[in-house]
């Protein structure tokens, strides 16, 4: 009998400097060269995804390269890329809810759980699905602040949340 062999597409990375660190975006190829990002991690993040570097491979991270320079430089306040972060339903149910936080805002853990319907004595649950998401920056978790306004958690670390919110216009730069 015949055995059929499913072909994954080959998994590839890419460096993108910035004025976070150096940004490490995973993804895996299509026949076609097109890239569907699978992470995007800052230095230093805890379960950033472990690479060889001879799996890097620039070129098909073009249009995301293209699109963090945009969003840098203040002329981007959203992302369209192809995505295939890896998680459960729920998980990917709280990432995409990010997509819905617009560009210069916040909301509460407390707001989201609602906007899913989780029951507020599950609002933990969608704080560990906000700390396991795969695709910083691109699925805007940043934007998710406790119910006081401070800023929680960030698996980037919260100085970078700090700076996030404040480039986007969420948060007033502070004098020091």
């Amino acid at each position: 009998m015949p055995t059929h062999t499913v072909r994954t597409a080959p998994a590839v990375h890419t460096v993108h400097p910035g004025p976070l660190g150096d940004l490490l975006l995973t993804g895996s190829v299509s026949p076609e060269g097109r890239v569907t990002l699978a992470s995007l991690s800052l230095p230093g993040q805890r379960g950033a995804p472990a690479v060889r570097a001879e799996d890097r491979d620039d070129r098909p991270f073009a249009e995301a390269h293209r699109q963090l320079d945009a969003y840098f430089a203040g002329r981007r306040t959203r992302f369209d890329l192809p995505l295939s972060p890896a998680g459960s339903p729920f998980q990917r149910t709280v990432w995409q809810a990010l997509d819905t936080v617009p560009y210069g805002t916040t909301t509460t853990y407390g707001e989201l759980a609602a906007r899913l319907g989780v029951p507020r004595s599950e609002i933990r649950a969608v704080g560990r699905a906000l700390g396991a998401n795969p695709l910083l920056l691109i699925r805007p978790c940043h934007r998710v602040v406790g119910a006081d306004g401070t800023l929680r958690g960030y698996a980037g670390g919260v100085e970078r949340k700090r700076w996030l919110l404040t480039h986007e216009g969420a948060l007033q730069p502070t004098l020091l």
